[in-house]
């Protein structure tokens, strides 16, 4: 199996998709290496980074789940990291 590591910039303007969006995210917590979330309350926006060590097909998925539900837009930056794993 073939994984690379990538970052997704997601940004939040819905709130009530919040709940929606933290189910997508844990149903790949197995490939997800860290999250960081920020408030920005006076845009009434949140901001989310998530790094991930993933299958591309499976980086695709997510990003295709995250940015179907409302008020939420993603973009993935992919690295040069390639793992080959048995």
């Amino acid at each position: 199996m073939e994984t690379r590591v990538a970052v997704m910039g997601i940004i939040v303007s819905h709130m009530e998709s919040v709940e929606a969006l933290n189910a997508v995210l844990h149903g790949y917590g197995s490939y997800i290496v860290g999250r960081m979330g920020i408030p920005y309350r006076s845009k009434g926006i949140h901001i989310i980074s998530i790094a991930i060590d993933a299958p591309q097909d499976v980086i695709s998925a997510l990003a295709g789940k995250v940015g179907a539900l409302e008020g939420v837009s993603v973009k993935t930056a992919y690295s040069n990291v390639i793992t080959h794993e048995a």
